[in-house]
């Protein structure tokens, strides 16, 4: 077999029939190959027993396989449970069975559920980040004495929190089920907001509060400044994933963020003016004035408008 046929598949000694090898299957289930060659293994696995089971061989040997033998033990769980069940009774008029009522959620499922449909971001390193965050700020302001420090840090690093979490939150690279996920009726723009409103409830309460509980300074701005900066942000993330993916996206916007926020310090510095002072004032040129403010949520509407204008990209945009 040469290096080609490797990378694409192998040939059957009788007829030349096309086939997955071992290693396409594996890059297959990590997300790893191209949509062309994505399309040919599913066409393929229609109607070859042969390469379904190997394709799922190499599903339960991968970075899912944990998950899938999760999904599967709760699926059969279910169906074990319903079919223990009494069964329904066709009314004797209509000839109908009655129809159920639907469960709710109780329980450890119901919060299982609830944080898969969240995304990796909240329940991963970012969330793990954001606290860091919150409780280092307390930690300098109240026991290490830097106050009038530390607000405009924490002012300066909270926009780029949720456009992290986004980038975290949605993604081959972030969702080990991504690739199923996305075909659903759940999937596309749907699943992408609901994990960017499941980032910004974790990260705005949590940021807010700190920055409330923080000393106040002269010349430094509020604590809720920071708020319409970072909702822009995250839609604009939102818009330009549109075109370019979620990652990219926020590496572009939130770097760019903080690059505003700390350079110029920089140069104040080499000027002689304190970093305190520096940093609150790179941040008033961006956040703490009306027409600023306004600024940022006119930003932030005519982001939403293109993401909604935009809405059908994410359905094939995030698959590779």
């Amino acid at each position: 077999m040469n290096g080609r046929q490797e990378h694409y598949g192998e040939r059957s000694d009788v007829g030349g029939t096309w086939h997955v090898s071992g290693a396409l299957a594996a890059r297959y289930v990590d997300g790893g190959v191209p949509d062309a060659e994505a399309w040919s293994v599913e066409k393929h696995v229609e109607g070859c027993g042969r390469c379904a089971a190997r394709v799922s061989a190499a599903a339960r040997e991968g970075s899912a396989a944990a998950l899938l033998a999760d999904v599967r033990t709760e699926l059969l769980a279910t169906a074990l449970a319903e079919a223990g069940a009494r069964p329904d009774v066709p009314d004797a008029e209509t000839g109908r069975a009655p129809q159920r009522a639907p469960q709710p959620l109780r329980g450890a499922r119901a919060t299982t559920r609830i944080l898969w449909a969240a995304g990796p971001a909240v329940r991963g390193s970012w969330l793990v980040g954001v606290v860091l965050v919150a409780v280092a700020a307390l930690v300098l302001a109240h026991v290490a004495g830097l106050a009038a420090q530390t607000r405009p840090l924490l002012l300066a690093l909270a926009p780029a929190l949720p456009v992290i979490g986004v980038a975290l939150s949605y993604g081959p690279r972030s969702d080990p089920l991504h690739e199923i996920t996305v075909a659903t009726g759940s999937g596309g723009l749907r699943l992408l907001l609901t994990r960017t409103v499941a980032v910004l409830v974790v990260s705005v309460p949590l940021l807010t509060a700190v920055g409330a509980l923080l000393p106040s300074a002269a010349g430094v701005p509020g604590a809720a400044a920071w708020l319409l900066p970072a909702l822009a942000l995250t839609a604009a993330t939102l818009a330009l994933g549109s075109f370019t993916g979620c990652r990219p996206a926020a590496a572009v916007l939130g770097g760019a963020w903080l690059a505003a926020a700390f350079l110029p310090p920089l140069l104040y510095r080499s000027a002689g003016v304190t970093d305190r002072l520096s940093l609150s004032l790179s941040l008033s040129r961006y956040a703490t004035e009306p027409a600023q403010q306004a600024g940022w949520a006119v930003a932030a509407l005519l982001c939403a408008v293109l993401v909604a204008v935009r809405r059908s990209s994410f359905d094939h945009l995030e698959r590779t």
